[in-house]
């Protein structure tokens, strides 16, 4: 069975990005794509995705805010969070808002997505 993969970022380009790694990944999918906080709410009560690669900048509700609406109702989906900016300056947040992990953009590989699902189960 597949990891299921739901990617929320505003920007299309890091969208089609973080699709083509999702892709390049054996045995995970895209399970569906938002580009704001709320949809991204929607979109993991509605999906039920393994992982939320989830931006840390969204329109409306941060992605922070969002992560902490995710796990309060579905606490088994792992988030990771992601920006721009360098790991020391989210990682402590990630904590506090239930996610599993802070991942720098530019770090998202095949390799380092499989690395952080198998180090959650």
């Amino acid at each position: 069975m597949s990891v299921r993969v739901l990617i929320v970022d505003d920007l299309e380009p890091f969208r089609r990005a973080a699709r083509a790694v999702v892709e390049a990944t054996a045995d995970f999918e895209v399970a569906g794509e938002v580009a704001d906080g709320e949809a991204s709410v929607e979109a993991a009560e509605s999906l039920r995705p393994d992982i939320v690669l989830m931006d840390v900048n969204l329109p409306g509700i941060s992605g922070l805010e969002a992560t902490r609406r995710i796990h309060a109702t579905a606490p088994w989906i792992m988030v990771l969070l992601m920006s721009t900016r360098e790991a020391h300056e989210f990682a402590g947040k990630a904590a506090e808002c239930g996610a599993a992990a802070y991942l720098p953009k530019s770090l998202l590989t095949p390799e380092q997505l499989m690395e952080l699902w198998a180090a959650a189960s």
